[in-house]
């Protein structure tokens, strides 16, 4: 029987990482095949690789005032292409809540606008409507006129539908509301 060692690092970070998600980022043995699958890596400050090692050395100022984390699109390439099989995505969006947790501000403050509008629009219609989304986004971010080209472009296409689909909402509100009940309950813990 072949006995596993771990090597533990101070960070806390790294800490609240293995708490929240079971992803023991010391296993990273920084390879890169997650930066080179990434689809947004190319705009990313730090690659997934490099921000992980930040998170394993403590460096957690780095970590936070970076943009990979808040760049991650979640598509989880990196984690099916780790070695180690390290959930890299699942990091990332631990250290997004750890950020938010501690009240630091995004450093791309259109991608959380985007996220909280993605989030009122499912709950809202069950799905996504992407016009519901555009509006709720511009009024986030006060970019009203940021992409309007593009907009005519797929509407005229016919890519933006007018009304929302309300199907599958009744499912979507149960969802929303099962989940708003585990995490009062987590915090009254």
């Amino acid at each position: 029987m072949e006995s596993v060692q771990t090597i533990t690092s101070g960070s806390k970070l790294a800490e609240a990482v293995m708490t929240e998600s079971g992803q023991n980022v010391n296993v990273c043995f920084q390879c890169g095949k997650c930066a080179a699958g990434c689809p947004i890596s190319y705009a990313m400050d730090y690659k997934p690789a490099q921000l992980i090692h930040a998170i394993r050395l403590g460096m957690d100022d780095l970590v936070f005032k970076s943009t990979t984390m808040w760049l991650c699109a979640s598509c989880e390439t990196c984690t099916t292409r780790c070695p180690q099989e390290l959930d890299v995505a699942k990091v990332m969006d631990v250290v997004k809540i750890t950020a938010v947790r501690q009240g630091i501000k995004p450093t791309i403050s259109q991608v959380a606008a985007f996220y909280r509008a993605a989030l009122a629009n499912i709950k809202k219609c069950g799905r996504m409507y992407e016009m519901g989304m555009i509006v709720g986004l511009k009024m986030r971010t006060f970019e009203f006129f940021k992409d309007a080209k593009l907009g005519m472009k797929m509407f005229k296409k016919g890519k933006l539908k007018l009304l929302p689909s309300f199907t599958g909402a009744m499912r979507m509100w149960k969802i929303f509301n099962r989940v708003k009940k585990i995490e009062n309950r987590n915090l009254n813990t």
